[in-house]
């Protein structure tokens, strides 16, 4: 879960947002849902983290527009 959340907040960066505008924009996801996930009282699902990591494979920070 560390990696992933490392790789999310490296990622937004690098895209010029916030991981929990990330999330509203990719999942629908509610506010308060990644303070949830970085506070490890919720957590998100093996399929949630892997459209979101194969989103960002296939989405790379530094490809062009």
């Amino acid at each position: 879960m560390d990696q992933f959340i490392a790789d999310v907040e490296a990622y937004t960066e690098a895209i010029g947002t916030t991981p929990q505008r990330f999330l509203r924009d990719f999942l629908n996801a509610e506010w308060g849902r990644w303070e949830r996930w970085k506070a490890r009282t919720a957590y998100p699902t093996a399929r949630t983290m892997d459209r979101i990591r194969q989103f960002m494979a296939e989405n790379p920070a530094g490809a062009a527009a």
